[in-house]
């Protein structure tokens, strides 16, 4: 099982299972102990997200440049969907809105090799 509705900043849980950070650069004021492990391959390129957040670019176009930017590392999400079928996932960023945000759409990717 895959989850997306913390953030990094939200406080650990048991619940969370192996809590995985998805940002290119690690957040500021998080401690190391807070997650298991950092992929920063699959976080979002920092103008994209910048774009997105500024809203200069629609969430289509935000989705469709994060989703080209995963081509390439499918060994990184069969990886994930591997570990997600034997416990659960936390996947964090620090993007608060869960449906509009990058792990969001991981999880999808990484659901369709389940």
């Amino acid at each position: 099982m895959i989850k997306t509705s913390k953030t990094v900043y939200d406080p650990k849980e048991a619940q969370d299972g192996k809590r995985i950070l998805v940002m290119s650069i690690w957040p500021r004021g998080i401690a190391k102990d807070k997650v298991d492990l950092w992929i920063k391959e699959l976080g979002t390129d920092k103008d994209l997200i910048k774009k997105w957040k500024e809203q200069t670019i629609t969430w289509e176009e935000f989705r469709s440049s994060y989703l080209k930017s995963l081509k390439g590392k499918d060994d990184l999400l069969r990886e994930l969907a591997k570990v997600a079928k034997k416990q659960t996932v936390t996947l964090l960023c620090s993007c608060k809105d869960e449906k509009h945000c990058y792990r969001y759409l991981l999880k999808m990717q990484i659901d369709k090799l389940h």
